[in-house]
């Protein structure tokens, strides 16, 4: 089989890596990939949103099977465009993505199909948010979210009303993120702790993966703005089936259901961000792809062959199908750009890459890298997802942190807290 990769970051790293363990794969591409993808296959200098040019590049290429790792090319429908070119691709739909890319659809698609979730307000002007901010005699913190795709940046947190108002007016009217503030979602705040949920779904059925969860602020005590994610584990032992068994029933199962009755199928993998209250789970976000850096802690435990998995949701035999978990812990540590998620610098030299090799247990994820004679340099905020596997958390995230401890360009930083909630629950009540 000959593969392609649409996306560039970790998650597509981490994809690369296991869908190369497949005996039936020949050759992988990756559009646009990264330094350390170009070690597993080969890099096309394609944009993950140029999606005329992918269709063309894997109808010359041959391409037997395409996997989205990019949110924004699911949003632009890069699923469709391949399917009308009669190419095997795996991901939702465009119209199926939406419960992604529009957070105010989302919002309304779970009020309509009554999943848990936060009360919110939807707005397209200014002036009527500031209003409605006025009205809330004190209800602090509020969330203020972009309805569009933020690269996960998209959310603020606001503990004051000066505080959300200076949120609004970074949204709609300084425009930070573009276009995707056109519309923004004010929303209560759920108190507890965030985990991520992914379900594999062939359209008609689906099947759970353990539960993960990321570290979303840039800083140590989830201090500091929101990132892409800064780190992640799985499986969580505090989560007991009883949890899951709610999330599957209240958000999986009526989310699939809710889809396919508005025409809008879901094939791919359907990942909501979880908030667990002390009123039970409550949806903070739908996304409709693999999560980054989830996915580089879920393909070091996933033992079966990914072909096989993607193939069973393409056919829509995935009931048929088993998934098989290696037994143990993975720990994915993000070591990022000095700056980030704000303005950071690129083309800082990356050294001590090789010293990680003879640490047990550790998978170098590559994000933000280019590759240059030799040697590896920064290109991006999230450089490198250090990914440890052990019996124990405790092991996974010992490996990953001392493989972090060898890698060094200037301006690194890292969290030095991730999993720590779950192994030290008495220091975070």
């Amino acid at each position: 089989m000959q593969i392609l990769i649409i996306g560039g970051g970790g998650r597509e790293h981490a994809l690369a890596w296991k869908l190369s363990q497949s005996p039936r794969v020949k050759k992988i591409y990756i559009a646009p990939g990264n330094g350390g993808t170009a070690q597993i296959g080969e890099n096309a200098p394609l944009p993950a949103t140029a999606i005329k040019q992918l269709v063309e590049f894997a109808r010359e290429k041959k391409i037997d099977l395409a996997v989205v790792g990019s949110d924004d090319a699911l949003a632009l429908g890069v699923v469709d465009e391949f399917q009308n070119a009669g190419l095997a691709i795996f991901g939702p739909s465009r119209a199926a993505a939406e419960i992604e890319a529009s957070k105010a659809f989302a919002k309304s698609f779970m009020r309509t199909h009554k999943i848990p979730t936060a009360e919110f307000k939807v707005f397209k002007e200014y002036e009527q948010a500031i209003a409605y901010l006025k009205e809330q005699n004190g209800k602090f913190p509020l969330v203020v979210k972009a309805s569009g795709l933020a690269l996960g940046k998209g959310v603020m947190i606001a503990k004051t009303e000066e505080e959300a108002e200076a949120a609004l007016r970074q949204i709609m009217v300084e425009r930070i993120f573009g276009e995707s503030g056109n519309e923004i979602v004010v929303e209560e705040f759920l108190d507890g702790q965030e985990i991520s949920i992914h379900a594999l779904s062939d359209g008609l059925t689906y099947q759970m993966f353990p539960p993960a969860q990321d570290h979303k602020r840039v800083f140590e005590g989830d201090t500091g703005p929101n990132t892409g994610g800064m780190g992640t584990i799985a499986p969580l032992p505090w989560v007991q089936e009883s949890d899951m068994d709610t999330i599957t029933t209240d958000i999986v199962e009526p989310a699939l259901r809710g889809l396919q009755s508005i025409g809008r199928p879901f094939t791919g993998i359907l990942y909501p961000g979880v908030m667990m209250t002390s009123a039970g789970p409550k949806v903070l976000e739908f996304n409709a792809r693999f999560g980054d850096p989830e996915t580089q802690s879920y393909m070091r435990l996933l033992k079966t062959d990914l072909v096989e998995l993607i193939e069973s949701c393409l056919t829509q035999k995935l009931n048929e199908q088993k998934i098989e978990w290696h037994p143990g812990h993975a720990a994915c540590v993000v070591l990022a750009s000095g700056g980030y998620p704000g303005n950071y610098e690129k083309g800082k030299k990356i050294s001590g890459l090789e010293q990680t090799q003879k640490i047990k247990g550790i998978e170098l994820f590559h994000a933000g890298t280019v590759c240059e004679n030799g040697s590896y340099y920064t290109a991006g905020g999230r450089v490198l997802g250090v990914t440890g596997q052990g019996e124990t958390l405790q092991d996974a995230l010992a490996s990953a942190y001392a493989a972090a401890a060898e890698i060094h360009f200037e301006g690194m930083q890292y969290r030095k807290d991730i999993g720590a909630k779950t192994l030290y629950p008495q220091l975070h009540p």
